[in-house]
């Protein structure tokens, strides 16, 4: 998440030595830490520590979301924090990607069928070209979305500052009629040599396939340049590994399985998860939330809730739901 870290609206705290950067939301008291401290390995359970003295001195305390296996270490064994797993986030050697693509019958068919239906994809050249195209797909699959736009690490709005990401696009339909239907954002990786794909958002009128056909375009170009790793990002509460919220709380397993159980209308975290899984991963990762305390509580969950919702999480809840509301009313029009 180093690259992240630069996205809007993120606040940034630097350590006293200079050696350090920390990417975060502020919300109701407590810092939401994007992954871990930007920091040089040996420095981090230091800076850790740094961050979290810091924010106490202000009154505040400090979650880390979306910490991989490296801050997982530094406070695996303390008896002073609790860590959640979130999900797990695949990944993939892009040099191994036509090895997959040619025994995956199923993964060829989807290629086929967006191919079949005139889809061609390209890659942008960012800064040279009108986004205006790019905002107009995002816009649909925003409004198609059971959720209010989301923000943190789940910002949209990416294609104010591309910066040295690389962008592809897939365009359908023939002659004047051709147009962007959905584009895929690759987000520099730089400690894994590698990219993150970060942002994948399709029309409601781009064909079946066109997706996978984004996601192929962007690993072999990625190969070509010489990524040795590319990830899809986290599939939150993925069924993978432990059982969610394994070794905590009742009330916060029994949260978690129902978000993931019935909370498709909202984020279907379930096909999120087979989506990824279908594109045959080289490996999965535990990706945690690590929060102060010997159990994870309600305080930090809506804490991470908040930063999430730029806001009030119960306002959000309550926009999602008028939102569905509104929905199931058009159907029963029609």
């Amino acid at each position: 998440m180093a690259y992240q870290i630069l996205n809007p609206g993120m606040h940034h705290w630097f350590s006293r030595a200079g050696d350090a950067v920390v990417g975060y939301a502020p919300f109701a008291g407590t810092r939401v830490v994007a992954g871990a401290p930007v920091c040089a390995p040996e420095r981090l359970s230091v800076v850790a520590a740094e961050l979290e003295d810091d924010a106490a001195a202000s009154g505040e305390r400090v979650v880390f979301f979306g910490a991989g296996a490296r801050l997982e270490q530094v406070y695996a064994r303390r008896a002073d924090h609790s860590l959640l797993v979130l999900g797990q986030m695949p990944s993939w050697d892009p040099s191994c990607w036509p090895e997959i693509v040619a025994g995956k019958a199923s993964l060829r068919a989807q290629l086929h069928r967006a191919v079949n239906k005139g889809v061609r994809v390209r890659e942008w050249e960012c800064g040279r070209e009108d986004v205006a195209p790019l905002r107009r797909v995002l816009a649909s699959w925003l409004a198609s979305r059971g959720l209010p736009p989301l923000h943190f690490l789940t910002d949209a709005r990416l294609l104010d500052s591309l910066g040295d990401r690389r962008v592809f696009v897939a365009e359908a339909g023939t002659g004047a009629a051709r147009a962007v239907v959905a584009f895929l954002v690759a987000t520099p990786v730089p400690a894994r040599h590698g990219w993150l794909v970060e942002q994948w958002p399709r029309s409601p009128s781009a064909p079946n396939g066109t997706t996978h056909l984004l996601v192929d375009a962007a690993m072999r170009a990625l190969a070509a340049a010489g990524a040795r790793y590319v990830t899809l990002g986290l599939a939150p509460l993925a069924s993978r590994g432990a059982p969610i919220g394994d070794g905590h709380r009742a009330w916060l397993r029994a949260t978690l399985r129902w978000l993931r159980a019935h909370g498709r209308r909202f984020y279907n975290f379930a096909g999120l998860e087979a989506f990824k899984a279908s594109l045959a991963p080289t490996a999965w990762e535990p990706v945690y939330a690590i929060a102060p305390g010997r159990r994870f509580t309600l305080r930090s969950l809506r804490a991470v809730a908040g930063a999430f919702s730029g806001g009030s999480p119960e306002w959000m809840l309550v926009c999602a739901l008028a939102h569905a509301l509104r929905q199931e009313m058009r159907g029963l029009g029609r």
